[in-house]
């Protein structure tokens, strides 16, 4: 019988540092099936557990990809596995990404820092769906040139995406827009009316994008985010994730700015 809390024993089978702080794990599985937007409880032994969203391209069946930052005890415990350790993982939980219901619509995907890897599940549906969809923009911030994720995906990925870069601070060899994300939106061209934007980074960043795309006359109606705050159970039973009326592990992560936006500038609500 089907244990929500009883975590799946995989293996890792490689770890890729991405920045100094940041690995990509990528695990064994089989006929694992997830949707771009959704997480994992990653387990390990000894330590704890922590919500970890899934950053792997959906069209790869054997094997799952979370980007993993060293913030507490959890996450630097994953960061110093080894191909072959095992661990346990749950899930996939939470509400995917809604691009089905944007068919034919421009998409604006826009990310801040480690926001960029629940977004990587969802650039590679709309690459293998590209024929549904209109123009794809792809807009993305981090603190500095070192601290990017992904780099080699970005250059790749710029050949069907329009892809915009952006750092924070940077040294007189960086050639790129210097600044915050929300910088680059006024460079882009946008079709209000056709276009849906799909958002994830630290939570008052993605309140200052939400805001500007407002400003630029996108419907809220086609305007996401995901969230991340303190999910522990992932099955909304232990209450710790309550943001709201909501609970961002069952009712989200991903959201629509209407239900959630309220809350993007209130901590710990």
């Amino acid at each position: 019988m089907y244990n929500p809390f009883i975590p799946k024993l995989v293996k890792i089978r490689k770890i890729k540092k991405e920045t100094y702080d940041t690995y990509t794990i990528t695990i064994e599985t089989k006929d694992f099936r997830f949707l771009p937007g959704q997480f994992n409880m990653i387990y390990v032994f000894g330590t704890g557990e922590v919500p970890i969203s899934i950053s792997s391209n959906p069209y790869e069946d054997d094997i799952i990809m979370h980007t993993v930052r060293k913030v507490g005890n959890v996450t630097n415990a994953i960061c110093r596995l080894k191909p072959n350790n095992i661990i346990g993982i749950r899930g996939p939980y939470g509400n995917p990404w809604p691009i089905e219901e944007h068919k034919g619509n421009d998409i604006l995907i826009i990310a801040g820092g480690l926001g960029l890897a629940p977004l990587r599940p969802l650039i590679y549906y709309l690459l293998a769906n590209r024929e549904k969809y209109g123009k794809i923009t792809l807009l993305y911030g981090a603190k500095t040139p070192q601290d990017l994720l992904y780099k080699k995906e970005l250059e790749k990925w710029n050949n069907k995406v329009d892809v915009m870069v952006t750092v924070d601070k940077a040294k007189h060899d960086w050639t790129g827009n210097v600044g915050v994300v929300t910088t680059l939106i006024p460079k882009i061209d946008i079709e209000p009316f056709h276009t849906s934007a799909f958002i994830c980074g630290p939570e008052i960043m993605m309140y200052f994008v939400a805001k500007e795309l407002i400003e630029r006359n996108i419907n809220t109606n086609n305007i996401f985010v995901s969230m991340e705050r303190n999910m522990k159970c992932a099955i909304g039973f232990c209450g710790h994730c309550q943001l709201g009326p909501e609970f961002i592990c069952k009712d989200g992560p991903v959201f629509n700015y209407n239900k959630i936006g309220r809350f993007l500038k209130i901590k710990e609500v």
